[in-house]
């Protein structure tokens, strides 16, 4: 029995150990499998991280090598003289053109853009209807355009209201801003003019004098808004400044900072606006020490801080606007990366783009870029520094867009049609 019991074990053992021997070498791969597999995943999760990585590098500097840079930072060469034969239209992929000769045209064609009126949620709150013949004026109202109003700035000539302003105004059937207010009248107009506008709630804001105006456009929106904004613009009133302080509208337009006005000192009207804020103003004066003097900031200083946004030019100063931020007050575009909206206006053209101001407010709140005849170095390496890229998929964007305020009579088609091409989005091995 014993020896049949050995001869059992003696079969048996063997198969018990190989299976044993089997059992730990699958156990070992196993492990090892699975910990291969596992350093496989790690390595593939690590790679897809690079690349997300990758990809927010490269729009954070664009995507573009110095070269490439530089390269985009110049003006084109060989132009098609054939470019403008048989055109259907002037707009482009990039660049929408707002196709009027005249301001008041032009104002109508910005209202018609921003406030299509197809139903309450994008009627307009107020119209502000502001004089073509004075830009202080009009200028000075563009802060009202900002929220709780919500609506444009169309033109009154010498004292009248135009026929096709009035029937743009009944269009948009503008539904009153939180005191009803349905058209604001700025500055001086005869009452026939004010008869025309019997059946709309109408605030009728007079005035000739820019500074003064200016003074109570800032208190008309402290009364609707219920605050004096500590954040103000200051610009000068003088003529040769103009088209300094009218960068200022876009930026009015889109938040609750005002202008006031100084000319070679700060009026007492305009002091007695600052005092308001106590001490604690933060004001952003409007061009170099050759539009307001050294003399003048230092009057600033005794309401507040005081920040200067130059340039040797206006349009060298808008590009400077553009991309001024001041994180303390959130005053400034800081348009310093791709996937933003600009607005182009014509030096020769001053008055569209106070009527253009509503595109800072709404849609894709663009700054002002001037523009001289032509391109300028600076405006070309603006665009080169924020020129969207993509490295595999142009679909994610990010995509710049601009508008430009006229027909190709004002802003030529060719300068258009750079722009537009400075403006696309392109592989980040594009040259």
């Amino acid at each position: 029995m014993k020896k049949l019991f050995l001869l059992i074990l003696l079969v048996l053992l063997p198969l018990f150990l190989l299976g044993c021997q089997n059992d730990g070498a699958h156990g070992g791969n196993t492990h090892s499998n699975t910990d291969s597999e596992q350093e496989e995943t790690e390595g593939n999760d690590e790679e897809h991280g690079e690349g997300h990585g990758a990809d927010h590098g490269d729009h954070h500097d664009h995507g573009h090598s110095d070269d490439a840079h530089n390269d985009f930072a110049n003006a084109p060469s060989n132009f098609n003289e054939n470019a403008m034969q048989n055109l259907l239209h002037h707009q482009m992929k990039n660049t929408t053109r707002l196709d009027a000769e005249d301001p008041i045209t032009f104002s109508i064609w910005v209202s018609q853009l921003i406030w299509p009126a197809t139903h309450e949620q994008n009627q307009p709150g107020t119209v502000i209807l502001a004089p073509l013949e004075n830009w202080g004026i009009a200028l000075a109202s563009t802060t009202l355009i900002h929220h709780p109003n919500d609506g444009p700035i169309l033109y009154t000539e010498n004292g009248e209201i135009p026929e096709s302003v009035m029937n743009e105004i009944h269009r948009l059937q503008p539904k009153g801003n939180v005191n009803g207010t349905e058209v604001m009248v700025m500055g001086d107009v005869e009452e026939e003019v004010l008869a025309q506008l019997d059946g709309f709630a109408v605030e009728h804001l007079p005035g000739n004098d820019a500074i003064q105006f200016a003074v109570d456009v800032e208190q008309m929106f402290s009364e609707i808004i219920g605050e004096v904004h500590e954040s103000v613009i200051i610009a000068s009133i003088d003529e040769s400044a103009k088209e300094y302080s009218i960068i200022a509208g876009q930026w009015i337009a889109h938040m609750n900072e005002s202008v006031l006005f100084v000319t070679d000192e700060v009026p007492e009207v305009t002091r007695a606006a600052l005092e308001k804020r106590d001490g604690n103003a933060s004001i952003f004066v409007m061009g170099s020490e050759d539009v307001i003097s050294a003399s003048v900031v230092e009057e600033l200083e005794e309401f507040g801080s005081v920040q200067r946004i130059g340039g040797s030019t206006p349009a060298e100063m808008s590009v400077e606007f553009a991309v001024f931020r001041d994180d303390a007050t959130q005053v400034g575009w800081g348009q310093g990366e791709p996937g933003h909206g600009l607005s182009f206006a014509s030096l020769n053209s001053p008055m569209f783009a106070i009527a253009g101001a509503p595109l800072g407010h709404l849609g894709k709140h663009t700054p002002l870029i001037w523009l001289e005849d032509e391109i300028s170095e600076e405006l070309y390496e603006f665009l080169a520094s924020i020129r969207p890229t993509f490295s595999d998929n142009p679909m994610a964007g990010p995509y710049n867009h601009a508008y430009l305020f006229g027909s190709s009579e004002i802003i030529s088609y060719r300068v258009q049609g750079i722009l537009d091409e400075k403006l696309e989005i392109a592989g980040d091995h594009a040259h």
